[in-house]
């Protein structure tokens, strides 16, 4: 786990201004997503000002989307993985094609 969102706020342009507990903060462009599937509901501009935290650590719109704090923290400062969680690479294990766990079960 990255940072804990503490503070949220809906921007103009279906943007949010988001701080985090280690004092980064900023604003993260979500416009390229606005309307499409569930997203559909930011269009109504007063649900999209009902943003939140949530005790979990997600940023959310009443029960039904939550959109992961870390990778918001990733959009807005910029960092990779790596930088924010040294050594994560070493702890994602790759499947080789031809293994068992990557070939599909033959029915």
């Amino acid at each position: 786990m990255l940072h804990r969102p503490i503070n949220v706020e809906a921007r103009p342009g279906f943007q949010i201004w988001i701080e985090y507990d280690d004092g980064e903060s900023g604003v993260v462009d979500l416009s390229e997503f606005a309307g499409k599937g569930v997203l559909e509901a930011w269009l109504d501009r007063d649900f999209f000002e009902r943003v939140r935290t949530t005790p979990h650590r997600a940023i959310a719109w009443d029960d039904d989307i939550e959109l992961c704090a870390d990778a918001l923290y990733l959009r807005l400062t910029g960092k990779s993985v790596e930088e924010v969680m040294p050594g994560f690479g070493k702890l994602v294990v790759g499947v080789e094609r031809g293994s068992a766990a990557a070939d599909p079960p033959v029915r």
